[in-house]
């Protein structure tokens, strides 16, 4: 196949004395080889997204490899003396059970040190919220963390934090990815200051899992979290390092793992997939519940931000929840306890986000708190909290499986949510209910809302494209009428303008630009278009809802809003 020149050109760059040996080798035979691959790995260079800069590994700028994570680096380090000067700059970096992890993480903080800025690193693997809590704790400027989530084996990624502890949001996202693209690879620092990388591991462990039960843990009695029978699940990641320590310490003693999946792997051996949004990924842990008549299975993803949870249905037999149901479950029970405490005052908010259940509203309301609506991510959430510091921070999440407790980690964190959630489960079985009965009151109590994610993958160039055209097609040609149900209002992200389709009328909404668009149906359904920021994916979110009049009558409407799903899927040509 012929080579496009923009990709020779990049290509030539890497085969220069900047780069090593070993890269030379590796371009030389896929130019032989696999032209298709060269193509991919040099057509563009890896972007920052929602979750930062996720890829796969190899050789090229569009791979995740010492060269473009060393720019990144780089780039930031630059970034940090010109916005912190005469500062002693601190970072605080982790990273997790992927393949080169380790390795990636020594790079990143020989740059930082070779630029005069002190590292603390952690020793061996830890959950990303950890790190979180870390950059805070220890006083940091920023934060990086060397993780892929819970993308194949092939992909690894580097997320940054700021001093805050949240994920880099504008304006500073977009000045660090300016510093990093006006710098040529032969400017980066590989030189390790060794004196100034320090090790880190035990004190912060223990400040962390001391700070998770103050913030996840309330009047439980011991007794009653003996009684609750849990099986969790690391899938092979980095939570087993943190997750059973902070529930024993929290008085949970009754805890069965799924031993096959204890040990961290970046291969994932007995999964397709270490993503707890999956059901397969908990397929060995649901069959040890049945084994041990566990109450509820939890399972973290790789980094341990996300949690899958699954409890007892009225049946008896385990189901999965979804990240909307777990968020309404979590976000219900925090509010209670605060009302019991007494700390309800209007001065509280929660979190969520433009993608997820609109059910958070309705619960905030009836509490007497606000909730915020930010975009896809919980860098969002955390810029809430630091942008609203006269409002205390409840809880908060989004439908993709996360969880944000309070505000001591400023991300999804499922090490304090694996606790919440134990507590919640602990607390309705001690008074004769099930967290499957505490969730069908709550659309009693708030309206049945029922959500649904539809996940196209469309891999590599010719899938971006493809993707950059549906967007393009949607929003130049908006539907007007889905299921039988008239659009009403279409938001576009990309505009910040919400319209009115029934009566013309445009409206400008006061949020950061992404690439999202929303259509709202008459009878207050609600379709959510975005391409993935992590994945080669566009996701399309469908959230229907009605009234329940009681818990009896949830399998006949929950018939009702399934075939209303599925008719909206077919309507889009979504299947």
């Amino acid at each position: 196949m012929d080579i496009k020149q923009n990709i020779l050109d990049a290509v030539n760059e890497w085969l220069t004395p900047t780069f090593d040996n070993e890269t030379h080798a590796a371009i030389k035979e896929l130019m032989t080889t696999s032209p298709k691959e060269l193509e991919e790995s040099f057509y563009k260079n890896l972007e920052f997204g929602t979750g930062g800069m996720r890829g796969i590994m190899g050789v090229g700028n569009n791979r995740i490899n010492k060269y473009t994570l060393g720019k990144s680096t780089q780039g930031l380090a630059n970034y940090m003396h010109k916005v912190f000067p005469n500062k002693d700059l601190k970072v605080a970096i982790a990273y997790d059970c992927r393949h080169n992890s380790d390795t990636l993480a020594k790079v990143v903080a020989d740059v930082f040190t070779a630029n005069g800025i002190t590292v603390y690193l952690f020793s061996e693997l830890r959950p990303t919220p950890e790190l979180s809590f870390a950059v805070k704790h220890l006083g940091c400027q920023a934060g990086i963390v060397l993780t892929a989530s819970h993308n194949p084996p092939e992909y690894n990624g580097y997320k940054v934090y700021w001093e805050d502890g949240g994920q880099i949001v504008p304006p500073e996202d977009e000045a660090i990815i300016t510093t990093i693209e006006n710098l040529n690879y032969n400017e980066i620092k590989f030189s390790a200051n060794e004196d100034l990388i320090h090790y880190i591991d035990t004190d912060v462990d223990k400040a962390f899992i001391k700070s998770s039960i103050a913030n996840a843990s309330f009047d439980t009695s011991a007794a009653t979290k003996e009684n609750l029978n849990i099986v969790f699940t690391s899938l092979h990641g980095t939570s087993i390092t943190l997750v059973p320590d902070t529930l024993a310490q929290a008085g949970y003693t009754n805890v069965h793992i799924v031993e096959e999946q204890r040990v961290p792997n970046g291969d994932f051996p007995t999964v397709k997939s270490p993503n707890p949004e999956e059901p397969e990924a908990l397929t060995m842990a649901l069959e040890l519940a049945d084994k041990t008549n566990s109450d509820i299975v939890i399972g973290t993803d790789p980094d341990c931000d996300r949690l899958g949870v699954a409890v007892r249905n009225n049946e008896g037999q385990m189901t999965l929840l979804n990240g909307n149901q777990s968020m309404i479950l979590m976000t219900a029970f925090l509010l209670e306890q605060w009302k019991k405490a007494g700390k309800i005052n209007g001065k509280q908010f929660v979190g969520s986000t433009i993608v997820s259940t609109p059910m958070m509203m309705e619960l905030a309301t009836n509490y007497g708190v606000e909730c915020k609506v930010g975009l896809t991510g919980f860098k969002w959430i955390a810029k809430m909290i630091k942008d609203f510091p006269e409002l205390e921070f409840i809880g908060g999440g989004e439908e993709s499986f996360g969880y944000m407790v309070g505000d001591a980690v400023r991300d999804k964190d499922a090490v304090a949510a694996t606790l919440l959630i134990c507590e919640l489960a602990a607390q309705a079985k001690a008074k004769g209910s099930t967290v499957y009965k505490e969730l069908l009151q709550l659309y009693v109590d708030n309206g049945f809302y029922k959500e649904y994610l539809v996940s196209l993958t469309k891999k590599g160039m010719d899938g971006l494209q493809e993707i950059n055209q549906m967007m393009i097609d949607m929003r130049e040609n908006p539907l007007k009428e889905i299921n039988g149900q008239r659009v009403i209002m279409l938001e576009d992200y990309q505009s910040s303008t919400a319209k009115n389709l029934l009566t013309g009328e445009v409206t400008n909404m006061d949020i950061p630009k992404s690439n999202v668009l929303i259509y709202y149906t008459e009878d207050g359904s609600k379709i959510c278009a975005r391409p993935s920021g992590t994945e080669p994916k566009i996701k399309f979110y469908i959230s229907v809802n009605t009234e329940l009049e009681s818990v009896e009558d949830f399998n006949e409407v929950e018939a009702i809003l399934d075939q209303k799903i599925k008719n909206i899927i077919t309507a889009m040509q979504l299947n």
